[in-house]
């Protein structure tokens, strides 16, 4: 086999669902909005952003006031730059279009820029959520 001509098929593309491995958000899912296949001049490695879902909603009831419901809902989404070895790829994808919200890896370093792309990511898996699409995406993850 030429070693040249063998070319690896890239299967971490965005709106993957992936569990990161590593560090603060261990355990937590997430979807995949960018990658990096050949690393940047900042990072020389395969790495990817990755909104997930730091916060998971609670569990509601029948019984619970409009009020509670809607503070139950809540999700708390992160947003970060991650290297490919710190994730796990699902054989899921999640329909999200984070295109209006325009992240890149300019507004990734710029912490201003950063927590608006965070809002914008909250108010996609909040209506994601209150839609009751990929409910299964926004439940705590057990194991």
């Amino acid at each position: 086999l030429h070693s040249a001509m063998v070319k690896l098929v890239k299967f971490l593309k965005a709106q993957k669902v992936v569990l990161v491995l590593n560090g603060r958000y261990a355990g937590k899912k997430g979807v995949i909005v960018k990658t990096f296949d050949e690393g940047t001049d900042s990072r020389k490695y395969g790495h990817c952003i990755v909104a997930g879902v730091a916060k998971a909603p609670l569990k509601v009831k029948k019984g619970m006031s409009a009020k509670k419901v809607e503070k139950r809902s809540r999700i708390k989404p992160f947003l970060k730059v991650l290297n490919f070895n710190h994730l796990m790829p699902t054989r899921y994808s999640v329909e999200i279009d984070f295109k209006p919200a325009g992240i890149t890896q300019d507004i990734m370093n710029n912490d201003g820029k950063r927590k608006e792309a965070r809002k914008a990511v909250k108010t996609l898996f909040q209506d994601r959520y209150t839609s009751g699409k990929n409910k299964w995406f926004f439940s705590k993850l057990r194991f």
